[in-house]
């Protein structure tokens, strides 16, 4: 059988071309060669495919997707993912020698061919003049763009607690260059002398006009020492709007070297207050934790005080927690927890065994005492694992004994279902962002009636702590000024009103809540009397005029109309017992409003029902505003020790107090 040249693949030569002779085949392997050419002269090339081993390989036109790579010289199929051509290569290397020659011939032309092309396409595409200059030139330093840029990066430092040096490192210089090739990034020294200072000023600025008007506010503070020991004394600000949102700005983290004594707190927290202009009498409650000093600056100061629910709730439990049934099993687990947190081993073992015993994949928590809460997660996370850890324990001699017995388990769940419930009432009333304080009183009532309340299924260790607990926060929540303060505020709350106020103590709230208000309309009415004082010399002038004509109309005799003879002159005690029965009434009518849903947010139906009751309002707005924790004080201070590290020890006191005020208000 003749083989026709036209029966070679396109693109490929004769064999000769190759360096070898013809004669080299056998006449039956040239005429299978040619049967499996001619059917495979049909196939296509890859789609965009670049590479020269295509030229020996293709797909069948029926073959859209090309999936099956066919070899054009034998028809077979070729395996290859993804359009990988290292087993056409292979394929062409091993059944066809010559063809693979041919290949590796063709191929450094391929290369050349295409980098040609690439520096062709490169040659084409310039950038033009005003292009390469704008990349070329950096911005100067008071244009709005390099302004905007340095403002956005100071904010980045301040309100993410990012070292200085970070501007100076080449990872964020690299990251700016990326960014905007124009802006030159200035150095750590402009940004802690310039920068932060001027945004510290404008925004203290800012929040000095946002709380110039405000009517009534509460604070919180305490005092801290950072990671090089240096105390600090902290004062947080909480109020609510006109138009009934609640608002919180941290003042101060100021450094306090005087010693901690009542009298200089007191004198401390004084000088906090003047310094940003505001009144102690407009202040209607300062919250605070347990500490004597603080507890006896406030008395000094005269401060309505309230006790910090987190700090008294914590306080309790420490106390139900002493009693000896109790030792062996929270010792037994703090010593499991920390079995666990030093060895990695042990880690590991536990994730197997958790795999075994189907249970979530959870870390061991490590009680710290000053922490509300630590323990008893500490205790909820060590009988969630009890298998997994049983397991591990028991494999290891060194700690067998560190296996909990069932007498361990037993005082854990008792003390974990007298605990367990209180742990959500502390992290809700630490919230700052929405009212709390009218919280306090039905969270008592719930405390006595339901959640300490001994159940027939207690164990006596359940039973004996929930009985102290709840003995502590009532002595503790007895004080008739806290008791006065907290039933004023959830008379106020439309969720609550007088429903948790005892019922001997209902019409002296009431009449308390009545007189406060006619008070307030009181200070707000000689507010507006009071006459401004005239500074220029043109108001002066017309207050002379002015005086000249009251003399004169005095002087003169004014004569009685008839009218007046029988005119009743009003005096202001029947004026004022008008507003006390108009008050009555107000409130009277704002407690037989229908029922509000215990979800709904205070300061929402206030903002829609202030119209109705406008005077009730304006005791709401007073009383609604107090935090029932010290929290925020405390989430400063958090804040200063993520700031003040190990590598940021140096800073001085006056740069972290700025800095803490960035990273909270900004």
């Amino acid at each position: 059988m003749h083989v026709d040249d036209a029966t070679y693949p396109r693109n490929l030569e004769p064999r000769a071309a190759a360096g070898c002779n013809e004669s080299s085949y056998s006449s039956s392997s040239l005429i299978n060669m040619a049967e499996n050419v001619s059917e495979t002269e049909e196939l296509v090339k890859k789609t965009g495919a670049t590479s020269i081993i295509w030229t020996w390989f293709g797909f069948k036109p029926s073959d859209e997707q090309q999936k099956n790579i066919l070899c054009r010289v034998c028809g077979a199929k070729v395996p290859a993912k993804s359009g990988n051509t290292t087993n056409l290569f292979y394929h062409l290397k091993t059944k066809h020698v010559v063809e693979y020659q041919h290949c590796q011939a063709m191929q450094p032309t391929a290369k050349s061919s295409t980098k040609n092309a690439g520096q062709k396409k490169q040659e084409l595409i310039q950038t033009s003049i005003q292009q390469s200059f704008s990349k070329g030139t950096p911005y100067i330093r008071k244009s709005p763009r390099w302004i905007e840029i340095t403002r956005a990066i100071t904010v980045y430092l301040c309100k993410d607690m990012v070292p200085f040096q970070t501007v100076e490192r080449r990872g964020f210089k690299a990251m700016i260059r990326a960014i905007d090739p124009r802006y030159e990034v200035p150095s750590r020294k402009y940004f802690t002398e310039t920068e932060m200072p001027k945004l510290y000023a404008e925004l203290r600025e800012n929040v000095e006009k946002e709380l110039c008007d405000l009517k009534y506010f509460a604070t919180t503070t305490d005092l801290w020492s950072s990671r090089t020991m240096e105390p600090f004394l902290s004062l947080t600000i909480h109020y609510i709007t006109d138009d009934w949102n609640l608002g919180s700005r941290c003042l101060q983290t100021s450094y306090f070297p005087a010693e901690h004594t009542a009298e200089e707190i007191a004198q401390g927290l004084k000088e906090a207050l003047e310094s940003w202009g505001f009144k102690e009498e407009s202040q209607v409650c300062i919250t605070t934790d347990n500490g004597t000093n603080v507890v006896k600056a406030a008395s000094l100061n005269d401060w309505t005080r309230l006790q910090c629910f987190g700090h008294r709730l914590h306080l309790a439990i420490e106390k139900s927690m002493k009693d000896p049934r109790t030792d062996r099993a929270v010792g037994v687990c703090k010593k499991i927890v920390s079995a666990f947190s030093y060895s990695w081993k042990r880690r590991k073992e536990l994730k197997k065994a958790q795999a075994e015993h189907h249970l979530p994949f959870h870390r061991l928590i490590t009680e710290t005492p000053t922490r509300w809460g630590s323990r008893q997660m500490m205790i909820q996370r060590v009988l969630e694992q009890e298998k997994a850890l049983s397991q591990v324990l028991k494999a290891d001699k060194k700690t067998k004994h560190l296996v909990p017995t069932w007498q361990d388990t037993d005082v854990l769940e008792s003390i974990s279902r007298t605990l367990g419930p209180l742990l959500e009432f502390t992290d809700a009333l630490s919230g700052e962002d929405y009212v709390s304080v009218s919280y306090v009183k039905p969270v008592l009532h719930l405390f006595n009636n339901t959640v300490l309340a001994a159940a027939d299924d207690d164990t006596e260790l359940t039973k004996d702590m929930k009985r102290v607990i709840l003995e502590y926060l009532n002595e503790k929540y007895s004080d008739p000024k806290t008791v006065d303060l907290l039933d004023m505020a959830s008379l106020v709350d439309p969720r609550f009103k007088d429903a948790y106020i005892a019922d001997d103590r209902q019409e002296f709230i009431k009449t308390r809540a009545v007189a406060e208000i006619l008070s307030l309309l009181e200070v707000q009415a000689a507010m507006v009397r009071e006459p401004l004082p005239h500074t220029s010399t043109e108001a002066a002038a017309d207050g002379a005029e002015a005086a000249e004509v009251a003399v004169e109309s005095q002087s003169k005799k004014v004569k009685r109309s008839l009218g007046s003879f029988f005119k009743k002159a009003s005096s202001d005690g029947t004026a004022a017992l008008a507003d006390r029965e108009a008050i009555e009434v107000e409130l009277r009518s704002y407690l037989q409003t229908m029922q509000v849903d215990g979800e709904t947010d205070p300061l929402d139906w206030w903002r829609l029902y202030q119209a109705n009751f406008p005077r009730v309002a304006r005791l709401a707005q007073k009383y609604l505003c107090i935090p029932a924790t010290s929290a925020p004080s405390e989430r400063a201070f958090s804040i200063g020790g993520n700031i003040v590290t190990c590598h940021r020890s140096l800073l001085k006191p006056e740069t972290v107090d700025k800095l803490v005020f960035l990273a909270n208000n900004l």
